[in-house]
């Protein structure tokens, strides 16, 4: 597989990378590609690592699997491939941006702009079979991305997270609080919006929060 990760993850993950339950995860992932279709594309597995360097890291969401229909995956979390429909929890952020910011709703469902603003969108698993949400879970990936998370947390501070439903809330708990801003509230999907999505003002309170640090604001 052709995987890109921006220097500075290699740098800062390079003991998970050589951990034996990463290998034993990339045996199966090259297998699962040669055998399966899986997403995203084998060369954008870690794009969100790629597109947003760690150096430049001041927002984290996180997710929990790829899309798993054909072209929608590009490694990012809640992002689609430009051109492809935007799913109903992709719409339901853009309607909570255009709520809480005013911003109109974008013509592209793509995040790349967000991560390349130092928006890391973390999926807990970086890959998934084709039409098979959950396939590839409990494979290794949660432990990784679990080790990225507690990186971020020791290392950096004045970070925002935004935790958006049960599972990520979960995976968020090793995060320490007492030097970043955690914003929780139910998940954008269209079955738990209404229950705390809407309204929570989580893109208005992650710049005010940045700027009051003296970082540059996310043009969301």
């Amino acid at each position: 597989m052709d995987v890109r990760i921006a220097p500075s993850w290699k740098n800062k993950l390079s003991d998970e990378f050589s951990k034996p339950y990463f290998q034993e995860l990339i045996h199966f992932v090259k297998q699962e590609y040669r055998t399966q279709t899986i997403y995203p594309p084998g060369k954008e597995i870690f794009h969100a690592f790629d597109c947003c360097d760690f150096n430049a890291l001041k927002v984290v969401i996180i997710g929990q699997d790829p899309y798993h229909g054909a072209g929608q995956a590009n490694g990012l979390c809640f992002s689609v491939r430009d051109g492809m429909r935007m799913p109903p929890s992709l719409i339901n952020i853009f309607k909570e941006i255009k709520h809480d910011l005013g911003k109109p709703m974008p013509a592209s469902g793509d995040l790349e702009r967000w991560a390349r603003q130092g928006v890391l969108l973390l999926n807990a698993t970086l890959t998934v079979r084709s039409s098979a949400p959950g396939s590839h879970q409990k494979k290794g990936w949660e432990d990784f991305t679990d080790a990225t998370i507690k990186k971020i947390s020791d290392e950096k501070e004045h970070i925002v997270y935004l935790l958006w439903g049960a599972y990520a809330q979960k995976k968020g708990e090793i995060i320490d609080r007492s030097k970043n801003l955690v914003l929780m509230s139910a998940h954008p999907s269209p079955f738990s919006a209404d229950r705390g999505f809407f309204g929570c003002k989580h893109f208005s309170k992650a710049n005010a929060y940045l700027k009051q640090h003296g970082l540059a604001e996310i043009e969301w």
